[in-house]
């Protein structure tokens, strides 16, 4: 299996429309355990153990989707449903006119819920180009959705990517940075951040995102790999 976090995503909500919530669950929960997950992660984990009836962990899911990005309507309308559910009901009128509220026009010129449908149409159409050998229409798709959606850093990991993977290290660092500030812990990206400095000769700044990175997962191989890296070429 694909072990990509949006392809793990999409096999997990594949189980969910199955009927195969705890299938969906556990999928998911890997993903979780890998620091991968992202918004729309928590989101659908929420709602796989809300239909087998553990509201509390769907609650906090449902939370944790809107820590990684509070402007998440169907976050917002999902954990209103479940506390309602509980019998929860001021918490969840207040959780339904947070979701009414990000109904509205926002910086993009459309509403909330649009612009990030239409932030993830373009991070989809990107991955048609990639399939087609086409990484400078897939970049452009990205910056795109990129544009709609800032706080969506699944979809800006996946742009570093693929500037790095057209030698583009300058906005790559960019996006990076802007990813591990929004979203500490997530170790993927922070382990590229070393890289992309390491190839700009920023070795002080390697070793500082390495460091981290192994701060966050002390086993990790790749990290001790590229610290021993540094110490070969004096970093």
């Amino acid at each position: 299996m694909d072990a990509r976090p949006d392809h793990l995503v999409k096999t997990a909500r594949e189980r969910l429309d199955a009927g195969d919530a705890y299938g969906a669950i556990h999928l998911l929960g890997e993903l979780v355990r890998t620091g991968q997950a992202y918004a729309d992660a928590h989101n659908l984990l929420g709602l796989a153990y809300a239909l087998v009836g553990q509201s509390e962990q769907a609650v906090a899911e449902f939370g944790r989707a809107l820590e990684l990005n509070p402007r998440y309507v169907d976050a917002h309308l999902n954990r209103a449903v479940t506390l309602s559910d509980m019998g929860r009901p001021d918490e969840a009128t207040a959780a339904f006119a947070q979701a009414q509220n990000l109904g509205a026009v926002d910086h993009t010129g459309f509403a909330a819920p649009v612009a990030s449908q239409l932030a993830n149409l373009h991070a989809e159409l990107a991955e048609a180009y990639v399939e087609a050998g086409g990484t400078a229409g897939a970049i452009r798709q990205l910056e795109a959705a990129a544009s709609l959606r800032p706080e969506f850093v699944d979809l800006r990991y996946r742009l570093a990517r693929l500037y790095l993977d057209a030698g583009r290290l300058e906005p790559a660092l960019g996006e990076l940075e802007a990813i591990v500030a929004r979203r500490a812990g997530f170790l993927d990206a922070q382990v590229a951040l070393g890289m992309v400095r390491y190839l700009l000769k920023d070795l002080a700044g390697a070793r500082a995102a390495w460091e981290e990175a192994q701060r966050q997962k002390r086993e990790d191989p790749r990290v001790r790999a590229y610290l021993s890296l540094l110490e070969r070429v004096g970093g």
